[in-house]
């Protein structure tokens, strides 16, 4: 009788332990089945900077980056490549790194 009593208690206190520490094992075991994506801005140029995104698919955005008045006196990569990452955060994409020609951003779904 000693012993089921003993058996129930280390049942309970086990089951208890898992449902306390339940939603931090949930929240691991979700984090590592997330998929990571990342894309790339390349540097070409204002009229040949382009976009690769996941799967291959390339975008060249010299279009979009000409409706925007560069000032004089501003590094030309510097400025458009700021404001191609701008539009890629609106997106959901986060920086990730960069080279002195590219910038690496993912995005965790």
């Amino acid at each position: 009788m000693n012993t089921r009593r003993t058996n129930f208690v280390i049942a309970t206190v086990c089951i208890g332990l898992v449902a306390l520490f339940w939603p931090h094992l949930s929240a691991q075991v979700q984090e590592t089945t997330s998929l990571t994506e990342y894309i790339t801005i390349r540097w070409s140029g204002s009229e040949n900077t382009h976009i690769i995104r996941p799967g291959g698919k390339v975008e060249f955005i010299g279009t979009e980056l000409r409706k925007f008045k560069r000032p004089g006196n501003c590094d030309e990569r510097a400025f458009y490549m700021n404001i191609a990452m701008n539009g890629l955060v609106k997106e959901g994409w986060e920086f990730s790194g960069m080279t002195s020609d590219e910038i690496v951003m993912r995005r965790r779904r």
